[in-house]
């Protein structure tokens, strides 16, 4: 099935409708993948490594403009192999109610899955230094009606655990008989960083700065040109699962570039989960797949290294109103009450050392001016207060811990009412930061 999108449309406000860290958490994920029952188990070189804390985005965090700057951009174009188009019949919208004829077969890494069944396939992604292959299983659910083809990938970075969780779910439960259209899902993407528990791979670069990718390129290049060659290539829409980094966590949100229409059928499906407008950072699973005509939103929810379940189960409840809303699945939609659509967004700093305590959690709404949390240097018992300098939403947050200058704590949905929504079309001044690397943002 293929879609089409090719509309454009400037300064879309849209709105979403009735909008354990241990090992043995790895292990206990990588069982379930593994012993899932075959019958219906779902059997840019540019980038450089970053550092705790890169670019200083306090004035506008949603528009990452020095990952766009020239030279981050055309080193990334020089690394990384170009990618067919995608060929679109119809909007994403209306693929399941304007699709003729029966389901057909889904040819996925030499493999043949036919219509009304559930498959776990084996996807290599690389070798080990003593050549032996890495391995991942890959998910497939091909329905009895003809529909899109949509992606699901977690653990693009190794140490986010919730999407994995997502994935195995959402695929678990899906009945190839009720489903139009198909549902692949990769749920360790980066499985070197996982069984590290680590964010990065075993070189320390970020393999969500590498895409497209390329097959003559560094380890994270020849994965990321795999993957998408591979298994992304085939889909017709991408959601890709990510949590906070570096101690942080995320509110259950979308991240989308709402001025692709098809983009924004993703957003509304999710029934009641916040969306944050951001134009995807180059060499993002996000970036590569939009720009090859795939629509697709980056999902955060929680944080890295540990398995949460009220975030699983928010992830979870959004993916399955989405498959209902596509037409995908004929089940009672899980609206809620409508969440807001944030055009801008900011992070407040630590401007001292200490031990940071919040005064806020994930969801509160602030006024500008509330207090956020405070900072108090543990020798001098000295203490500074972090303040909200808008008025909006806590969508992310540093959980508490010692932090140094310049830390990234608090996250703010800005209120449209509290700062004017610029024109995207308008470039601003842009300087190359290394590897185009965002703190807190954490995609």
């Amino acid at each position: 099935m293929r879609l089409y999108g090719v509309f454009f449309v400037s300064n879309m406000r849209a709105s979403t409708r009735q909008s354990l860290t241990s090992p043995g958490i790895c292990q206990y994920l990588a069982c379930l993948l593994l012993l899932l029952p075959a019958s219906h188990a779902l059997a840019s070189e540019a980038a450089v490594e970053p550092s705790d804390n890169g670019t200083d985005i306090r004035e506008d965090s949603t528009v990452d403009t020095d990952s766009r700057s020239s030279e981050t951009t055309a080193a990334a174009e020089q690394l990384v192999e170009p990618v067919p188009a995608h060929e679109h019949l119809v909007p994403l919208a209306d693929a399941v109610i304007t699709a003729e004829g029966q389901a057909e077969p889904l040819i996925l890494l030499d493999n043949e899955i036919l219509p009304g069944t559930a498959h776990r396939l084996s996807w290599n992604a690389t070798e080990l230094f003593e050549g032996v292959p890495v391995s991942t299983p890959v998910l497939v659910v091909n329905g009895t009606s003809p529909g899109p083809t949509l992606c699901l990938t977690a653990a693009v970075h190794g140490d986010e655990l919730n999407g994995i969780e997502m994935v195995r779910r959402v695929l678990h439960e899906i009945e190839p008989q009720k489903l139009s259209g198909a549902v692949i899902g990769v749920p360790i993407v980066n499985v070197q960083g996982f069984r590290r528990g680590s964010r990065y791979l075993p070189d320390r670069r970020d393999l969500n700065r590498y895409f497209p990718g390329n097959p003559n390129g560094s380890a994270a290049a020849r994965i990321a040109h795999a993957l998408f060659t591979e298994v992304v290539a085939h889909c017709d829409a991408l959601i890709d699962l990510h949590t906070g980094s570096f101690e942080r966590a995320n509110l259950p949100q979308i991240r989308a570039d709402l001025r692709n229409p098809d983009v924004v059928t993703l957003t509304q499906g999710f029934g009641s989960m916040v969306v944050l407008h951001s134009k995807p950072t180059i060499g993002t699973l996000r970036h590569a797949a939009t720009r090859a005509g795939i629509p697709a939103v980056t999902v955060e929810a929680g944080g890295p290294s540990q398995l949460e379940l009220a975030e699983v189960k928010h992830g979870v409840k959004g993916i399955e109103t989405l498959l209902t809303t596509l037409g995908m699945l004929r089940k009672i939609r899980f609206w809620g009450d409508p969440e807001p659509v944030y055009y801008r967004s900011s992070w407040v700093r630590a401007d001292n050392g200490g031990i940071l305590l919040a005064n806020v959690s994930l969801g509160s709404t602030v006024r500008k001016g509330d207090l956020l949390g405070t900072i108090t240097d543990p020798m001098s018992n000295a203490r500074t207060e972090l303040y909200s300098p808008y008025s909006g939403r806590i969508i992310g947050l540093a959980r508490n811990q010692v932090v140094m200058p310049g830390f990234a704590a608090f996250h703010v949905g800005i209120e449209a009412n509290d700062v004017a929504v610029q024109d995207d079309a308008v470039d601003v001044a842009q300087k190359p930061t290394p590897g185009g690397y965002v703190d807190g943002m954490s995609e």
